[in-house]
């Protein structure tokens, strides 16, 4: 697997430098192929395909979603913790680790923190600008 930076040095080399693909083959350790095709394509980003696996966590994904929504109208003091969830999820026949409920759990807190950010707020205006920011027509 070619990470981003490795990838970016590639296409530099190539493209500004002008060197070689056998001399950056040397330099990187990859093979000929792998260059060209990285070259070829004309992107930055490798795309790998991820095939869709399911999860032990996918029949109680609904229980746990709802649970993570009643602890968040709790306060901090008062709310389960994950391993304390993940015991809950194994008396109702969860056979998976915590990690993944922990991982689980991680995301969900990141979408409810975007969604917090990016709606019901309303838009910032400042109240001061600097010279030639803003005009007043009457």
């Amino acid at each position: 697997m070619i990470d981003m930076e490795l990838l970016s040095v590639v296409c530099r080399w190539h493209c500004r430098d002008h060197l070689p693909i056998r001399e950056i083959e040397r330099r990187t350790g990859l093979s000929r192929n792998t260059i060209r095709k990285y070259l070829r394509a004309e992107t930055v980003e490798p795309s790998f395909k991820v095939s869709a696996r399911p999860s032990r966590l996918d029949p109680f994904v609904d229980t746990l979603r709802g649970w993570l929504a009643q602890e968040a109208g709790r306060s901090r003091k008062q709310r389960l913790t994950g391993r304390r969830l993940h015991a809950d999820l194994v008396t109702l026949g969860y056979d998976g680790s915590y990690g993944r409920v922990a991982a689980f759990i991680r995301q969900w807190k990141a979408k409810q923190q975007r969604v917090l950010q990016t709606t019901g707020r309303g838009t910032f205006v400042p109240l001061r600008f600097q010279p030639g920011e803003a005009f007043q027509f009457d």
